[in-house]
């Protein structure tokens, strides 16, 4: 949520952010309405004032008077009610016009319509020529004894699956791996629920617009699709130190997403499923720009380094307006190279967001002149599971079916080769 001074001094830098964020949005709706708004609320804060001063006669006023005043006040009480259920309607189609302001995209940001147009930053990774045609992980796991999807889709339905044996101490030997590193690095490591509220959806601005995507019940209970939707309500109505920033966390959490918007995408394997489970990287920080940019690079390298790591093929780039969120100011996806697909396919995203979320949620601090602020918001994911395995499975794939494992993490899987020959 943008600071509605700052929105009515930059009339057309907003719509022009809405314009390149292809988000559909006219400020001068959220203008009309704002007078519109302003107009009540004076007249409302006018009449609680003669109400305050009636009240401050009577209490002075001799009983035959204050009869008189008592009556008197009957009609500002009438008119005060109508001009506050005036204001109540008027506060709340203005509330749900500011939920939809876009945030402002850096001026580094490339134009552009969808992740078509996403422009690639830096290419790492040597892609292996392979002396046989590479399987997919459905394949791979399947010969392996890794994943179950058709009782996975009998259990859950569509895109349903178990993983097992070497597929399950996989994907928690990168919990284990990546929990670690980010400790290392002095982030710190949070377990935090998947069911939320509508009120932490809003805050981290998932809500409104992402409605398709989020499983919800009708007692206002939501799955979230990450572990940052809870993390920040963590903090959400307080006064932080500024002495403890930037707050930096390590967050895991199960997550869920309907993928309504992808249903014929990948319907098969793990690369897009409905339940999974994510390491997500969380940063509050000062208002400052350079200090949110620098973290923001902070956060890229971190996840790079995870893939290195791994040494899986990789490339970042840095996504066009269109394929930016409501919130996000500026956001890289780090893609893995997948040799079944011949292409990369994304395993990280990584946004900074300014005071857009934590205005919305009420995170504020004090600065060192005393004076309270909005802090700034950040986020990364570190390592997001079923689909990095997927990345991991076909990059170390053998012409005989069995994949090894990645050098990093055999310590935690107590093997170096996954699956059966062929």
């Amino acid at each position: 949520m943008l600071d509605i001074k700052f929105i009515r001094e930059n009339k057309e830098l907003v719509n022009l952010s809405a314009i390149k964020k292809r988000i559909k949005f006219e400020v001068n709706d959220l203008i009309v309405t704002d007078d519109k708004r302003l107009e009540i609320l004076k007249i409302v804060e006018e009449k609680r004032a003669q109400q305050n001063a009636a009240s401050e006669e009577i209490q002075k006023a001799t009983p035959e008077i204050r009869a008189l005043l008592i009556e008197g006040m009957k009609k500002v009480k009438d008119d005060l009610r109508v001009e506050e259920e005036k204001l109540g309607e008027i506060m709340r189609e203005w509330q749900k016009l500011m939920l939809q302001v876009p945030n402002i995209p850096d001026m580094t940001v490339p134009d552009g319509t969808s992740d078509a147009d996403n422009q690639e930053i830096k290419k790492w990774g040597e892609i292996k020529t392979l002396d046989f045609t590479p399987r997919d992980h459905i394949e791979l796991m399947e010969m392996g004894d890794m994943v179950d999807f058709e009782r996975g889709t009998k259990t859950s339905g569509f895109r349903g699956y178990f993983l097992k044996n070497d597929g399950a101490l996989l994907e928690m030997a990168v919990w284990q791996y990546a929990m670690q590193k980010w400790v290392a690095k002095n982030y710190t490591p949070m377990i935090v629920p998947s069911l939320v509220t509508k009120e932490c959806l809003l805050g981290t601005g998932y809500l409104p617009g992402g409605e398709e995507d989020l499983y919800h019940d009708e007692e206002n209970n939501w799955f979230a699709g990450t572990g940052e939707v809870a993390m920040m309500y963590y903090h959400s109505g307080e006064v932080l130190d500024a002495k403890d920033f930037p707050k930096k966390f390590i967050v895991f959490s199960p997550c869920f997403r309907k993928e309504a918007g992808s249903h014929g995408k990948d319907v098969k394997g793990l690369v897009r499923v409905h339940e999974f489970y994510k390491l997500e990287q969380v940063i509050l920080c000062e208002a400052s720009h350079q200090t949110s940019v620098d973290l923001h690079e902070e956060l890229l390298r971190n996840a790079e380094e995870l893939m290195e790591e791994l040494n899986i093929p990789y490339h970042t780039v840095i996504n066009c307006g269109g394929d930016l969120g409501q919130g996000q100011v500026k956001k890289y996806d780090i893609e893995a190279w997948m040799p079944s697909q011949d292409k990369y396919r994304e395993t990280h995203s990584c946004s900074y967001f300014h005071d857009f979320q934590t205005r919305r949620l009420n995170i504020r601090y004090k600065d060192s002149e005393g004076k309270t602020k909005f802090a700034h918001s950040l986020n990364n994911t570190a390592a997001a599971t079923p689909r990095l395995i997927t990345a991991i499975i076909e990059n170390y794939q053998n012409a005989d079916g069995t994949v090894n494992v990645p050098e990093v993490l055999i310590p935690f899987m107590g093997k170096s080769v996954m699956g059966k020959a062929n």
